[in-house]
């Protein structure tokens, strides 16, 4: 069995003549005021033994653009507006009911560069919303239980005795169980929740000297897997009890571009 996963990326115009053939950019092409979005689709199965192809992405572009893509253009032009996380169910049913149905698993509808909502063919109550953040702080790696050559040599640079900083990036993914009665919360609670309770008490700080959490002696190495897992404890619970059937699913942590971290796994 292998995983595959298209974006398709594409803008709802004022004017709905515009198509545009550069599919990398976005096909219907920007024109105008219009909005720019990307769809992941994620299909699940075994490669035909002589295409070697699971499916021909050609056909996947054509599902999202002649059914979800008009489904997204209507609700933008409702007013008011159809929340995105209610508009999902209907694009997982399309993307479920199409020519992908034997192999179509998940969708993934990135609304701007940082915020996404994602829905799972196994999982049609449930909407995931993730969310980014940006984290300024420094930290160092040092481990009492290890000599000072010892720590040199396990954590090279990140050992020095001044610390060293990171431009951190933080995700959290809600996990919202979708009813007739209730919706998912508005992005904005998020990210007051997210500001109080990780941004503030964590960005432009030195973990181990300004936070009990990663305190030197008394609380645990802020290691980018560390990092993650305190941030999720400290959220999970908060989180629960202000937003109605909402819990977090998960908190991931970059370190650097390169290097990151998700809690729980």
């Amino acid at each position: 069995m292998v995983r595959l996963s298209r974006t398709v990326r594409f803008s709802i115009n004022p004017d709905a003549r515009s198509q545009g053939c550069n599919g990398f950019g976005g096909a219907p092409a920007m024109d105008g005021l219009g909005r720019y979005y990307e769809l992941d689709v994620t299909c699940i199965g075994s490669p035909n033994p002589e295409t070697g192809y699971l499916i021909d992405i050609r056909q996947i572009d054509r599902v999202v653009r002649s059914s979800v893509i008009p489904l997204i253009a209507e609700a933008c032009s409702l007013a008011p507006q159809t929340p995105a996380a209610l508009l999902m169910p209907s694009i997982l049913n399309v993307l479920t009911e199409s020519a992908l149905r034997p192999i179509f698993a998940a969708a993934r509808w990135k609304l701007t560069p940082y915020h996404s909502i994602e829905m799972e063919r196994a999982r049609p109550n449930q909407v995931v919303l993730r969310q980014r953040f940006d984290l300024a702080a420094s930290h160092r790696l040092h481990s009492p239980a290890l000599s000072d050559e010892e720590n040199r040599a396990t954590f090279g640079r990140c050992n020095n005795p001044n610390g060293h900083g990171h431009n951190y990036q933080v995700e959290v993914a809600v996990a919202c169980t979708l009813t007739d009665t209730s919706a998912p919360p508005p992005l904005w609670r998020i990210e007051e929740l997210v500001e109080q309770v990780i941004i503030r008490p964590f960005d432009h700080k030195h973990l181990n000297l300004d936070t009990p959490e990663f305190a030197e002696g008394s609380g645990v190495m802020p290691s980018v897997e560390n990092i993650a897992r305190v941030f999720f404890e400290r959220l999970s619970a908060p989180l629960a009890d202000a937003l109605d059937g909402a819990v977090l699913a998960s908190v991931t942590v970059w370190e650097t571009d390169r290097t990151w971290s998700t809690f729980p796994a």
